[in-house]
């Protein structure tokens, strides 16, 4: 069983960084896709970022375009969401997950593509 840990998340101010990273342990993988969801409270979970397993298939949330970065290290199994420019809209708990399973191009923004979650990592933004 693939576990997923998080770490880098924080409360950092309005046009501040943070850099998410999400290693994956366990069983080993030729292809997986690997992605980022966020919920913020009262909020349904939302798509933020996810790479295919080549790294070549990026996609991003409208609303972090241009702002974060999603990167993928396929040897160490682990995924990065670099945050920048940062808002409070931003402010949730970010989620790691994990696609064991080939993801069609149209599918990566549905959560229940995804096989394995990370515990959550709270990001704050202040104003």
């Amino acid at each position: 069983q693939v576990q997923l840990v998080e770490s880098g998340g924080g409360l950092v101010q309005a046009g501040d960084s943070l850099r998410l990273s999400c290693a994956a342990s366990g069983r080993t993988f030729s292809r997986y896709a690997m992605a980022w969801f966020r919920q913020a409270p009262g909020k349904e979970r939302e798509f933020v970022a996810a790479v295919s397993w080549g790294g070549n298939g990026i996609w991003y949330a409208d609303s972090v375009k241009g702002r974060f970065t999603i990167s993928r290290d396929a040897i160490k199994m682990t995924v990065y969401l670099q945050m920048n420019s940062l808002k409070p809209e931003d402010t949730a708990v970010y989620y790691c997950a994990f696609g064991s399973r080939i993801i069609g191009a149209n599918d990566y923004a549905n959560g229940r593509e995804y096989d394995i979650w990370g515990q959550g990592s709270q990001v704050t933004v202040s104003s």
